[in-house]
């Protein structure tokens, strides 16, 4: 596809991607590790604003030249999370949590409104879908309930044949055969999570590389405290996990929200895309990508990125502000990253080295940013030039949206799995030479009363015209 946007600025590397059809992000001065952090604005009330939501009708997402993207999975139940079985198999997060939080304040019940613009009406499945593409077409034409009757499952890690979902209040463990498609039994609990008020529920997971360990996202229980620190235990914070015994520790805090956790495959270490907090202005504080520390504070809430005191804190904590660490990678404010995954090898074109970041987007500033997956170019092991869009299109023209990416994972073929919780489906990318067939000519294959359409206005075309030739699945 063709990209009618143009650079106006780029790091040295984004240069390279750009030189082979990739598309630069827009141009902000808050990526990369040195962000420009202006002074804090505060008011009655924070800038806020979701994109009314639109259909997709013939349209597609915009993926680089060289790829196509396909709609593998529809009329889902607010998928999350994905994960890659070893045989293919794709395993699918589906749930929407939270809602125990009280409205202490005027705003919040004005952001809770906001915020409701920008959500799919459709129920959360509270459980996990199993796709399969039986024949290797590409086409995933199996679609089975794996599991059912779980409480807001989102992170997903196999070691072996134990197969871990965090649910919003808890770790449990499935055993797992390959080639399954459901699950042989009840879940068996691995230790309780942090759920009372859960203002960010989400429980991201990963395991390290010699499966000893498992990881667990906790975001906090407010803004920036507005709760008292009392409900603040065991909050902002990623967990180290003895799969055996449940066992845990605090592995790093100050985390406001580790909404994706997930293993650098030449190093081993652990890395994090984390939702910093609000009501600081449309330009603070940027959300980031970072390697996590073992024993690493980051700040929240006395401070962001490094050593930037929040006044609103009260009392405030020098000695904790003095250790704060600074992430690695500035994504921009308000982003919403919800998933993080490594590229390899078979993603091919200019992918290869870098991560892939879900951007869900913004409800707390005027203009909308994010919705879109970027790819964030590394050397060395570390960040290295500013991001590239990889997935966009969710935006249109005229300021709506037609979805929202969460969870990426990357499939050892080099396919680029992303769940979009407001279109309910999962969309797959692939190179053009990955040996995928051609589309039925008719091609759509989500219903034309999609229930994440909530909006009369949904049934109106989009001005917003897919760019170039496309041979992708539209939903």
């Amino acid at each position: 596809m063709k990209h009618a946007s143009q650079l106006r600025y780029a790091a040295p590397l984004s240069i390279l991607l750009l030189a082979g059809g990739a598309h630069a992000a827009d141009p902000d001065p808050q990526y990369g590790a040195n962000p420009e952090l202006p002074d804090p604005q505060r008011g009655l009330l924070p800038n806020m604003g979701v994109p009314e939501q639109a259909p997709w009708d013939d349209k597609l997402p915009t993926v680089p030249d060289g790829y196509r993207i396909d709609a593998i999975a529809t009329d889902l139940e607010v998928p999350r999370q994905t994960l890659v079985l070893p045989n293919g198999d794709i395993l699918v997060a589906e749930g929407k949590g939270g809602g125990n939080a009280p409205k202490s304040r005027p705003k919040d019940f004005i952001a809770g409104l906001i915020q409701s613009k920008g959500t799919t009406s459709v129920k959360g499945g509270d459980r996990l879908t199993l796709l399969r593409d039986s024949d290797g077409d590409g086409a995933y034409e199996e679609q089975t309930v794996f599991a059912e009757g779980l409480n807001a499952p989102y992170g997903l890690a196999l070691v072996g044949n134990d197969l871990y979902v965090a649910n919003q209040d808890a770790l449990v463990r499935f055993d797992y055969q390959e080639g399954q498609t459901e699950a042989s039994g009840e879940p068996e609990l691995v230790t309780p999570l942090p759920a009372e008020i859960n203002h960010h529920w989400t429980k991201s997971l990963t395991a390290s590389q010699d499966g000893q360990h498992l990881y667990v996202g906790i975001g906090s229980n407010s803004n920036i405290t507005e709760r008292g620190m009392e409900a603040e235990v065991d909050r902002a914070e990623i967990w180290e996990i003895d799969p055996e015994t449940g066992a845990h520790r605090a592995y790093a805090t100050g985390v406001r929200n580790p909404t994706d956790l997930t293993i650098q495959p030449e190093t081993g270490r652990l890395w994090a895309v984390a939702n910093e907090r609000d009501e600081l202005g449309p330009h603070l504080v940027p959300d980031y990508l970072t390697s996590i520390q073992d024993g690493g504070f980051y700040g929240w809430p006395y401070s962001y990125w490094g050593q930037h005191v929040d006044p609103r804190v009260k009392p405030e904590n020098p000695e904790k502000v003095a250790s704060a660490i600074a992430p690695d990678y500035s994504l921009g404010s308000h982003r919403a990253p919800l998933g993080v995954a490594f590229s390899n090898d078979a993603v091919g074109g200019e992918f290869t080295d870098g991560a892939f970041v879900g951007e869900h987007g913004s409800w707390n500033r005027a203009d909308p940013v994010g919705y879109k997956v970027v790819f964030v170019p590394f050397q060395n092991g570390e960040p290295a030039g500013d991001p590239v869009d990889f997935v966009s299109g969710f935006l249109t023209d005229d300021g709506r949206t037609r979805g929202r990416p969460v969870g990426v994972t990357v499939a050892p073929d080099g396919s680029v799995i992303i769940a979009d919780d407001l279109t309910n489906a999962v969309w797959r990318v692939t190179r053009d030479d990955a040996g995928q067939p051609a589309n039925d000519e008719d091609g759509a294959v989500m219903s034309e009363d999609d229930s994440t359409m909530a909006d009369e206005e949904s049934d109106t075309a989009s001005d917003d015209p897919a760019a170039g030739e496309d041979t992708s699945t539209s939903p």
